[in-house]
């Protein structure tokens, strides 16, 4: 891989560019929307600063256009609004903009690829990235493999992903929400479920998760811990339980109604909780500090890996 370049000038595009830019490689940016352009290099400069990579802000550059930001690119990645009109409108232009040898990702976090792809006539370059929030931290990406993506464009992604310290992981079936998402938002529908239901308050069910289970999850996944207490245990559990899980296919009454009346969370002050700007901000420096105990990239070295340069 020799250019990367991003499609949005986002939390997450900046993120992933400032990744690639901390470990030597070229990075373009764009966005359509001329505020968020204008914002990118004081967003990469902070973000390279919490890795301790500086420096690499030279190898950023900001383009004002999508023609301009995939010249000569190698890999592209995607980080619109998750739209699908959006994002196949943005591949249709990527496709007939970039040669049969560059890679086309998307960040998307729960459209299927094929879908996105679906106006793209060599398809066999698109695929899926799916990076975690925030992306310079979270050392997760899961690479998404849709019906028509070539199995060498996967394994060239996973090699440049690699290369520069992520955790990459191969999802074989394009199906909504991949893998983590699947997980988490079933964990948050039965979390909104109890308390529509009335078994406890949201407060109650957060304490419940950080001080139980999640907890553990940093070292002991579910399987392994299905595992471990033996699986004949986890079969009589689940005869007991899985008849009393939320299992609606559709979003729950009270996260409908919280919406309608306008309470979305910390950007309007009230949602399952009530927010100040204060508590919103020791949640995110709570986060970011626990992040960077865990998850701080080891400085990057100027020469790229054997696997960067073969990728």
């Amino acid at each position: 891989m020799k250019k990367i370049a991003i499609v949005g000038g986002g939390m997450m595009g900046c993120g992933i560019a400032a990744v690639f830019a901390s470990a030597g490689y070229p990075v373009s940016v764009f966005d359509p929307v001329p505020e968020a352009l204008a914002r990118v290099p004081e967003r990469v400069d902070g973000i390279l600063r919490t890795l301790g990579a500086p420096h690499a802000a030279a190898r950023i550059a900001v383009c004002d256009s999508l023609a301009a930001v995939v010249a000569d690119a190698s890999f592209v990645t995607e980080a619109a609004p998750e739209k699908l009109p959006v994002k196949q409108e943005i591949f249709a232009a990527l496709a007939g903009l970039t040669g049969p040898d560059c890679i086309l990702a998307s960040n998307t976090s729960v459209i299927p690829i094929g879908d996105i792809a679906a106006r793209v006539e060599d398809a066999g370059r698109v695929l899926g990235t799916h990076w975690w929030n925030p992306p310079y931290l979270i050392p997760l990406v899961e690479v998404v493999q849709a019906a028509r993506t070539e199995l060498r464009a996967v394994e060239r992604t996973m090699a440049l992903l690699c290369g520069v310290g992520k955790i990459a992981v191969h999802v074989k079936r394009d199906v909504p929400g991949f893998v983590g998402n699947r997980l988490q938002h079933a964990l948050w529908r039965e979390a909104v479920s109890i308390v529509a239901s009335g078994i406890c308050d949201a407060e109650t069910v957060d304490l419940v998760v950080k001080n139980s289970f999640g907890a553990r999850l940093p070292v002991l996944a579910p399987l392994e811990n299905a595992d471990l207490v033996g699986l004949d245990l986890t079969l009589d559990i689940h005869n007991v339980i899985l008849p009393h899980l939320e299992s609606s296919g559709t979003p729950s009454p009270l996260l409908l109604e919280y919406v309608r009346k306008g309470q979305l969370g910390m950007k309007s002050g009230k949602g399952f909780h009530d927010w100040t700007p204060e508590k919103e901000q020791e949640v995110r420096d709570r986060l970011t500090s626990h992040l960077l105990r865990t998850f701080r990239p080891k400085p990057q070295g100027e020469a790229r890996s054997s696997a960067e340069e073969s990728a």
